[in-house]
């Protein structure tokens, strides 16, 4: 349902939905999305959408679900995997509620992707420097 006028290329952000605030993009996913752009611009089409098929240049309804739920197939990766594998990378570099509240989630929700990313060494060093009797030798 994204349309071109929902995109702001000043702040790199669109505008989702009902959502109260842009949603700032990446450096990754605003790449994919000029590529989104360059491609349409090849087609001439008056279709507000950012993706445009064979059947809907000419309208201005957007791709069908079962379009988009097929438009990566190629990839081999199902959308659900690379949304969560984007969430991941997001949660763990960012502030989990920033980006719960970017992408219209519960900031509880957030913690999921946040569970099992574990930095060892400053685990362990905080685990060290928060008990100053252990040993160094200590290999409990």
């Amino acid at each position: 349902m994204l349309q071109v006028t929902d995109i702001d290329p000043a702040t790199q952000s669109v505008r989702l939905g009902k959502r109260p605030h842009p949603v700032p993009l990446d450096p990754a996913f605003w790449a994919v999305l000029q590529r989104c752009l360059a491609h349409r611009a090849a087609w001439p089409t008056a279709n507000p959408h950012v993706m445009v098929t064979k059947g809907t240049k000419a309208g201005r309804s957007p791709a069908s679900t079962a379009y988009l739920s097929h438009v990566l197939d190629d990839c081999g990766y199902p959308p659900r995997m690379i949304r969560s594998t984007r969430l991941v990378d997001l949660v763990n570099t960012m502030d989990p509620k920033l980006v719960a509240a970017a992408f219209g989630m519960d900031p509880q929700a957030t913690l999921i992707y946040l569970a099992d990313h574990v930095d060892q060494e400053t685990e362990l060093a905080s685990r060290t420097t928060a008990n100053p009797l252990a040993r160094p030798d200590d290999q409990r």
